[in-house]
């Protein structure tokens, strides 16, 4: 079975059991039809996933491989924060007439700032320090920036990046390990589609740096299933599991900037049906 459903599984059990729900608090979130959009919540949930050994995607249903490291590489490569770079439509509901979403996500990656005599944004920056000085306990990430956050059309839910670099006895090759750090999210829509798309982006730094991957560690503040979600996640986590498929990225990539959305691929991913309609609240 795939590591990824086995830790999802005893995730959304434990909300459903033991979290707390919002039910009559006055909360943000919203349906379409206009009632609150209550949930059962954990607060501090880690997930731990060690890329050497698997994959994080689930095969209780379909995540989007493709699609999920398109909407990395806006915000990490392209530095974007307009739709219309996208290739998906996740971001509409939140772009204005131009299709930008703000001051949010790719806009922060790409600020640049003075570092090591130059300027740089902050993706070279983690770059560049992976490269000449790996064993620095300062190489993050963070776009939960506070004097922005008014003109941002979302604030920053998966908002910060740490890695941190190891060397295992008798291997001649670093190891690149990485915490992703998330203020709130939404399991049943989002949970493995972040999962996957900070894999990736590990197993690219890794390569391009020459490193090998070690471990993705997932800190979600706010862990949450929606009122309207439950009924749907305990039908998904009650599907059987497959094993992980293999993941692959193409070698010849050595420059960040140069993968796109087709280097990655996998190999033997079977899965269950996927689940279409989930509403969404905003």
């Amino acid at each position: 079975m795939s590591y990824a459903d086995k830790v999802f599984i005893d995730m959304c059990k434990d909300i459903i059991a033991n979290g707390v729900s919002t039910e009559g608090e006055k909360v943000r979130p919203h349906w379409e039809d206009g009632t609150s959009a209550y949930t059962i919540k954990k607060f501090g949930v880690v997930n731990r996933y060690d890329l050497s050994k698997e994959f994080p995607i689930m095969t209780l249903r379909k995540t989007a491989l493709k699609s999920a490291t398109d909407e990395m590489l806006w915000i990490w490569q392209q530095k974007s924060n307009n739709i219309n770079d996208l290739h998906s439509h996740i971001w509409d509901e939140w772009a204005d007439e131009n299709g930008s979403i703000g001051k949010a996500y790719g806009y922060q990656m790409g600020v640049k700032h003075m570092y090591k005599e130059g300027m740089m944004d902050q993706v070279d920056r983690v770059i560049f320090d992976l490269k000449n000085n790996p064993y620095s306990r300062r190489i993050m990430t963070n776009i939960y920036v506070h004097q922005d956050l008014h003109e941002m059309n979302l604030y920053p839910c998966a908002y910060s990046m740490t890695f941190n670099v190891t060397q295992k006895k008798g291997d001649d090759k670093l190891t690149l390990n990485a915490i992703l750090n998330q203020r709130s999210q939404d399991v049943l829509a989002a949970n493995n589609w972040n999962v996957v798309q900070y894999a990736v982006l590990v197993h690219m730094l890794a390569q391009v740096c020459d490193m090998r991957v070690g471990e993705l560690v997932h800190v979600i503040a706010d862990a949450h299933i929606y009122d309207r979600h439950i009924p749907l996640i305990e039908e998904l986590i009650s599907r059987p599991m497959y094993d992980a498929p293999t993941f692959r990225l193409n070698p010849d990539i050595k420059d960040f900037y140069q993968f796109t959305r087709d280097d990655v691929s996998l190999e033997n991913y079977i899965t269950g049906p996927q689940i279409t309609n989930i509403p969404i609240a905003i």
